[in-house]
């Protein structure tokens, strides 16, 4: 072979071999591209949706505050009722799953703010405000799972805010010292479950006919007869600006109120035996509440801020309010308080929560909306009660007075 043939004989094995390695190249891209599409790479999510409600609810608290006294924005530990209200459900949970990081989330809390004496970091005993009587609930649990006696000085402490706390002449609570002689719907919640329970594990029950009489005069005072409804507060002396002149009662049904006083009945309902004299009255009290309550739930399921006052301009419809009922309604049916049909109406109201008032991050974290962010009455700057002032107090994602209520709702309905 002569060598002009020989170089045209080598170009033409070049180009052949260079031809087989595109393709071969092709066909590798093609294969790996075939493999990426057979095997879908899994989306990590940091809050699992296959989880239920309670869990996804409970886990996006922690990643946003990694440790517990960071709820609702606190820089500092302190001792408060949003942070008891929140952990009350990671023990519920804790109880149901055994998670042992639920159960960690709440001692941690406990540990950070109390010390070896059962001194409580922040707490003023001389203040005299209820709402400092409900974190206490969560030292019941420790104590019984630690024996760790600080705990029980805790609640021991707490225990004489009660003996000494002011009273209204009929020997209701003041809500606080700063606001003499009135009774709000709120202290309910703050102070009767722990009362309750302090009594019956610690005193034999003897004070449970004076736990039932804080409903009593609540029921007394507050209740509108035509609605069924009970006003957020009441003032016995009838001074405030804000207070009836002839009943001594705020002027509008809050929802969230009204909700921290179905949860106050349902729970300390958990400490009055059956043959209590006071039992069936107290689950009386907590069937009118519930007639009343259905009756203004709107067609989405959910309550509106002002709760009787559904489509009045500047009213929305509210998330606190709405899991406080959720949850109260939910276990009053299955603790045997209510009739069955309740639970449909419970069902209805977590629904419209999670439909219309629940985000859903790319991450799976989940954010809760339209929540009063807080409501009360007098004080200053000046809070008069009026339609207007209820409607137009800010509104905060993710409030803890929505977390809590929301957990412990999902729970009742395992959901």
């Amino acid at each position: 072979m002569n060598s002009l043939n020989m170089r045209r004989s080598n170009a033409g094995i070049q180009i052949i071999i260079g031809l087989c390695s595109i393709m071969l190249t092709f066909a590798g891209c093609k294969q790996e591209k075939k493999e990426n599409l057979e095997i879908p790479q899994e989306k990590q999510l940091a809050v699992s949706d296959i989880l239920k409600w309670s869990e996804r609810m409970a886990l996006s608290v922690m990643k946003r505050n990694p440790k517990a006294f960071q709820i609702d924005g606190k820089e500092e530990p302190k001792w408060d009722y949003v942070h008891g209200l929140v952990l009350t459900g990671f023990e519920k949970l804790y109880e149901k799953t055994h998670n042992k990081k639920y159960y960690d989330y709440v001692k941690d809390y406990a540990d950070t703010l109390i010390d070896s004496s059962g001194t409580i970091a922040t707490y003023k005993f001389s203040n005299y405000n209820i709402d400092m009587i409900e974190a206490g609930k969560l030292l019941f649990g420790l104590y019984d799972n630690t024996k760790d006696v600080k705990y029980l000085k805790a609640m021991q402490l707490l225990r004489k805010q009660l003996e000494e706390h002011p009273r209204t002449s009929e020997g209701g609570f003041w809500h606080k010292k700063i606001y003499p002689n009135q009774m709000w719907l709120d202290g309910l919640y703050m102070g009767a479950p722990f009362y309750a329970r302090y009594t019956v594990e610690f005193e034999n029950g003897k004070n449970l006919d004076d736990v039932a009489k804080q409903f009593e005069l609540i029921q007394k005072h507050s209740r509108d007869e035509k609605a069924g409804l009970l006003y957020h507060g009441w003032d016995e002396s009838k001074q405030m600006d804000w207070a009836n002149k002839e009943t001594g009662t705020s002027p509008n049904f809050w929802s969230r109120s009204l909700g921290w006083y179905a949860m106050a009945l349902v729970d300390v309902l958990d400490y009055f035996p059956k043959d209590h004299p006071k039992q069936p009255e107290l689950v009386g009290y907590l069937n009118q509440l519930a007639e009343a309550l259905t009756k203004f739930q709107d067609p989405s399921g959910l309550w509106y801020q002002v709760t009787d006052m559904g489509g009045k301009e500047g009213n929305y419809l509210e998330s606190t309010g709405t899991s406080m009922f959720a949850y109260a309604l939910a276990k009053g049916v299955n603790k045997g308080y209510l009739p069955t049909e309740y639970l449909e109406v419970a069902n209805t109201a977590f629904d419209g929560l999670t439909r219309d008032l629940i985000k859903v991050a790319d991450d799976g974290e989940i954010t809760i909306t339209q929540a009063c962010a807080v409501a009360g009455l007098g004080g200053n700057p000046y809070r008069d009660g009026s339609y207007e002032y209820y409607v137009n107090e800010r509104k905060k994602d993710n409030d803890p007075k929505a977390t809590g209520p929301f957990i412990l709702a999902a729970l009742e309905l395992d959901k």
